[in-house]
């Protein structure tokens, strides 16, 4: 698969390495594709992944992984160029100060980055957990659960499979309205892990019976 990864930061580059050494290929969007810092996630990802702008990563790809600050992604997206047709995993969350959701309920996060890339296949996942947890997700008692939900079943299942290769259990949680709900998950793993102290080696397991 080919993968264009919009952003530099702990969850692209864990992302983006597990994925690069399962095969895929893996393109590091930027808007400094030749900075140190790029060269040296690019090296440390192996040869099958390289970097470029935004526009010609996504232009070369048929997966892009939104994993920028929310508060970055529309003028990333704008970036980007067209996005039809591609699919768009959004590792976002549309935090506000104070650990709160910016949307009210009415809509998440995800809907609001599908109403800015017009025609993508939208799919939310990767950002429910931080980034140690994506770069190990194996835990004594099991692998960490990775949700993911949206209205395209084609997608959703590439993007199932994405997270089992690198070590989740993949969980559908539903259409992409239910995105709100992982953006609420995700505010409760950041208060445990850094709120209540809990720190960031921890993950949320669906048991079933």
């Amino acid at each position: 698969m080919k993968i264009a990864i919009i952003g530099t930061g702990r969850v692209a580059a864990a992302l983006g390495k597990g994925w690069a050494a399962r095969g895929h290929m893996v393109t590091f969007a930027s808007r400094q594709p030749g900075s140190e810092k790029v060269a040296t996630l690019v090296a440390a990802a192996g040869p099958n992944a390289a970097a470029a702008r935004v526009a010609d990563a996504v232009a070369r790809s048929s997966t892009v992984v939104l994993a920028v600050p929310f508060s970055a992604a529309q003028e990333t997206l704008a970036m980007a160029g067209d996005l039809s047709g591609k699919l768009l995993i959004d590792c976002t969350n549309p935090i506000a100060p104070g650990l709160r959701l910016l949307y009210n309920g009415d809509r998440s996060g995800a809907e609001q980055i599908a109403a800015w890339a017009p025609g993508a296949r939208v799919i939310k996942a990767f950002n429910t957990t931080g980034a140690e947890n994506m770069a190990a997700p194996a835990y004594p008692g099991g692998a960490a659960s990775m949700f993911l939900c949206g209205d395209d079943e084609m997608g959703k299942a590439a993007v199932w499979q994405l997270a089992e290769e690198i070590g989740f259990e993949p969980v559908d949680a539903g259409a992409l309205s239910a995105a709100r709900h992982l953006e609420n998950l995700a505010l409760l793993w950041i208060h445990l892990a850094q709120v209540n102290g809990l720190g960031r080696g921890i993950a949320f397991r669906l048991l079933r019976r």
